[in-house]
């Protein structure tokens, strides 16, 4: 897989907040972090990373162009700034955050700097967020799909995006799960409770090792370091095919992210 399967989040995380997180996260093992530009939070995550002492080529990192950066001039110079404020040479991965409102920046244009970036060096991997199937046709049709690393989409049990995940994956691009837990709304749900009791594993572990299981990368974020540690547990959780269909019938549509004025029309 291009995308490492497990990672740690930073979204809503600040200041000292999102420095104790990383930095509490690396120590437990993680390796993979995930920021972007509009978090406002890049030289603190930057922070932590170089106080860890952990090598960089071992690390991760993953951030994301706010659509204020979209025109061609101002792409690359914004990767630059992330690239400053993270204090690192290169990400190993970045993505287009939302599509362009009202497709004032085409996506020809966006993709074309983004592709730009990676043969500067600046990014080893590109990929795209909250794209629907024709905003994907768009951007493969620009770039090839070979040059898309990811999707990042919500995705939980009650939004399983399964049209917009097997088009990603028909043509090779892997699927990044954010809000895999939906905002903790998922843990409470009677069956993956029930998955949970039996495996003697907590429903957050449940709910990432299926999305794991189908293939998918995750990337929970915590401010707590029992749960930063038991989410990590998630990787070594097996859930049977029987769980996976239980957890498969949940699908119920439920988006809970789709920010006015800049979402897409979803599929």
């Amino acid at each position: 897989m291009s995308v490492p399967a497990f990672g740690l989040g930073t979204f809503r995380l600040q200041g000292q907040v999102v420095i104790d997180s990383v930095s509490t996260g690396l120590e437990l093992g993680y390796r993979v972090i995930d920021t972007a530009q509009i978090y406002e939070n890049e030289a603190e995550v930057g922070e932590a990373i170089v106080a860890s002492g952990i090598a960089r080529e071992d690390l991760f990192i993953t951030s994301k162009i706010w659509v204020a950066n979209f025109a061609k001039d101002r792409l690359i110079d914004s990767l630059k700034e992330s690239l400053r404020k993270l204090q690192t040479d290169y990400l190993d991965l970045t993505l287009i955050h939302w599509p362009s409102p009202e497709d004032q920046v085409p996506v020809e244009a966006f993709m074309g700097a983004l592709l730009e970036a990676k043969r500067l060096g600046l990014t080893r991997q590109i990929g795209v967020s909250n794209f629907t199937i024709d905003l994907m046709k768009q951007a493969i049709a620009a770039v090839g799909a070979e040059h898309i690393a990811t999707l990042q989409i919500e995705l939980h049990p009650y939004l399983q995006n399964r049209k917009v995940v097997e088009f990603a994956q028909r043509h090779g691009i892997q699927i990044t799960s954010y809000m895999t837990l939906a905002y903790g709304e998922v843990l409470k749900d009677p069956v993956i409770q029930q998955i949970a009791n039996r495996l003697q594993a907590t429903p957050a572990q449940v709910t990432l090792a299926w999305a794991m299981q189908l293939g998918y990368a995750v990337i929970p974020s915590s401010t707590k370091r029992a749960n930063l540690a038991s989410n990590l547990q998630a990787c070594a959780l097996t859930l049977s095919d029987a769980d996976m269909a239980l957890i498969a019938g949940l699908d119920r549509g439920q988006r809970l992210t789709s920010p006015k004025g800049i979402a897409p029309n979803w599929d």
